[in-house]
């Protein structure tokens, strides 16, 4: 069973194995449609592909993130239509660094599903290990690959954190004394409030701390070993346990990238906030920091 992460070269023993489902999660912010456009023109052979905002997510409300999670009954739905039941071992990718394939990971991790990992490198890594390529147009389920499965949710307690007990946490200083510590994964200058982009506010929660997720990866976009990982994350923690971690982004994707690190290193009970600072700046009231 895998839980964290893969190599190519065991998810190529497993390509065409009934209890296998491989997940292209492949996207781009600013070109929505492209992911799937990269996928008809090759994925790994009998991968589905999953759209971030059509099937990772739910739908963007007047008070929500741009990336609210999906309903548990429309997610469920999702992963029955994929296939994917109690015993399927789940392997989500994307191009590289596993940014998008690890919100497919947290996703699967918040209903009690463990049997997921994220292709270590995405598809830059299966391609430059001269591994097999497939070319179609992207669909919901390759007919004859899987069919539909009943999909058992067993949400995870206290997987995640709401804008409000966010709120409640600042508001009682638990932030400020690191009882709790917020983790933003943003890019350095998104944090300071410079180079935004993005989000139409800059800053970041008062009280947080600045963690890219970028980190958490070599120069070719393969996540650090895991050693290397739990010392760079206790050094961060400085002796806080992950238990009272809160892992936060713009929108709640990257931010599941340090958790999946997180566990990779052993160090585990972190949570997400999934609003993040997209729906932190909703309400003018909520305080920020630039």
């Amino acid at each position: 069973m895998y839980t964290t992460l893969i190599e190519p070269s065991k998810l190529a023993e497993h390509t065409a194995d009934p209890n296998w489902v491989v997940v292209d999660c492949r996207f781009d912010l600013t070109r929505p449609d492209w992911g799937a456009s990269a996928y008809a023109q090759g994925h790994v052979p009998n991968a589905l592909y999953a759209h971030l905002d059509r099937d990772l997510s739910g739908l963007v409300t007047s008070t929500s993130g741009r990336h609210p999670l999906p309903s548990v009954e429309a997610f469920v739905a999702t992963l029955s239509r994929w296939g994917v039941d109690e015993n399927a071992q789940v392997i989500a990718y994307d191009q590289n660094n596993g940014a998008y394939a690890s919100r497919l990971w947290w996703l699967l991790r918040w209903l009690g599903h463990e049997r997921v990992a994220v292709l270590n490198g995405g598809f830059a890594a299966w391609q430059q290990a001269g591994l097999p390529v497939q070319a179609g147009m992207p669909v919901s389920q390759q007919p004859g690959v899987r069919q539909a499965r009943p999909f058992a949710a067993r949400p995870a307690r206290g997987a995640d954190v709401s804008t409000a007990e966010l709120a409640a946490l600042l508001a009682t200083g638990q932030l400020a004394t690191r009882t709790r510590t917020l983790i933003d994964a943003r890019g350095a200058d998104r944090f300071a409030g410079q180079n935004e982009t993005i989000d139409p506010i800059a800053g970041h929660v008062p009280g947080a701390i600045n963690y890219p997720f970028a980190r958490n990866l070599d120069a070719q976009g393969r996540f650090l070993p895991a050693q290397v990982l739990r010392t760079q994350w206790l050094d961060t923690l400085q002796g806080q346990s992950p238990s009272e971690v809160i892992a936060m982004c713009g929108s709640g994707v990257t931010a599941c990238h340090n958790l999946l690190a997180l566990e990779t290193a052993g160090l585990t009970g972190a949570k997400l906030y999934a609003g993040s600072w997209s729906e932190w700046i909703r309400d003018a009231a909520r305080p920020i920091t630039q």
